[in-house]
């Protein structure tokens, strides 16, 4: 897959995934086989008006590959002032979120909220690659209710954007149900440029499922939660080596730039992902998830993990 002069071999792609995509989990997974590593969702208003918040989530570390900005909005004019942000310049492809289903964003006419408005929705897009000098993708869903992928698709190519990822879900879905990667197939066999299918792929299985779809590139977001090693072992390598080394890797990257008070509530749910698949019990796992020490719960991951 080629993506201007940005060339991937093995087409892996970690998610965007709020709360969740910060630069030690991405650094991790980058070393694990994953080519291009998606940022959270920045603001395009935040970033023209208080930088300030966004400025910690910008930052990436030298074992990403390919790094890849995610921003949001639904003002073409904001849009293409946050590209030219020096906060991304640092980035090597520009993503358009069109897909997220929060609430908040979806109610601000944001996110999967411009599948339903697909003449604005072809504006934001055709004005960023006018003003960029990377490449411009878009991500987004099914729709909202129904299947509208294909339009969206066709649209998102005829302005100009350099490859899409369909997340095979309805926004109604939510992260329930099953993919339908036919939808993706169809999505595929009707687009020039490359598809990356988003939605499902936690295993080899799953990943050579994905693949028959016809898609270019493979995009794994939940089923990389608490396996950052599940990108090698799509290909049948089963990861056999320290856990806790990895989770101690993606911890002490983050404390270079994040207090010890926030990070330790913030760090509970990828501790309860690390956990998962060990054979400790509820007690253990509550005191996981309200420990009041970083160190307090690494050892007590360790224990869990043995």
């Amino acid at each position: 897959m080629k993506i201007g002069n940005i060339v991937f071999e093995k087409n892996l792609f970690l998610a965007p995934m709020a709360g969740v995509s910060d630069v030690g989990f991405r650094k991790v997974c980058a070393k694990f086989g994953a080519e291009g590593s998606y940022s959270e969702m920045f603001s395009a208003r935040a970033m023209m008006h208080n930088p300030s918040k966004t400025v910690l989530m910008t930052i990436t570390s030298p074992e990403e590959k390919v790094k890849i900005a995610q921003i949001f909005g639904h003002e073409p004019e904001v849009m293409v002032k946050a590209i030219q942000n020096p906060l991304l310049d640092k980035y090597d492809i520009i993503d358009i979120n069109m897909g997220c289903p929060a609430p908040k964003i979806v109610k601000n006419g944001e996110g999967a909220a411009l599948m339903d408005n697909i003449l604005l929705a072809e504006k934001i897009i055709k004005e960023c690659v006018k003003s960029s000098s990377r490449p411009v993708s878009v991500k987004f869903r099914l729709g909202k209710d129904s299947d509208k992928s294909l339009e969206f698709g066709r649209m998102c190519e005829e302005a100009g954007a350099s490859f899409v990822t369909l997340h095979a879900r309805t926004v109604s879905q939510g992260y329930s149900g099953k993919a339908n990667y036919s939808s993706i197939a169809t999505l595929a066999s009707a687009l020039k440029i490359p598809v990356v299918g988003n939605g499902d792929v936690v295993d080899q299985k799953s990943y050579q499922d994905m693949l028959e779809t016809g898609v270019s590139g493979v995009m794994i977001g939940r089923g990389a939660q608490g396996r950052p090693w599940v990108f090698q072992e799509i290909f049948g390598k089963t990861f056999d080596g320290d856990k806790i080394a990895v989770v101690k890797e993606h911890l002490e990257t983050l404390r270079k730039y994040y207090d010890e008070k926030w990070l330790t509530l913030y760090m509970r749910k990828h501790f309860l992902w690390y956990s998962m698949g060990s054979e400790g019990g509820a007690q253990e796992r509550v005191k996981l998830a309200t420990s009041q020490n970083l160190d307090e719960s690494l050892q007590i991951l360790r224990e869990l993990l043995k």
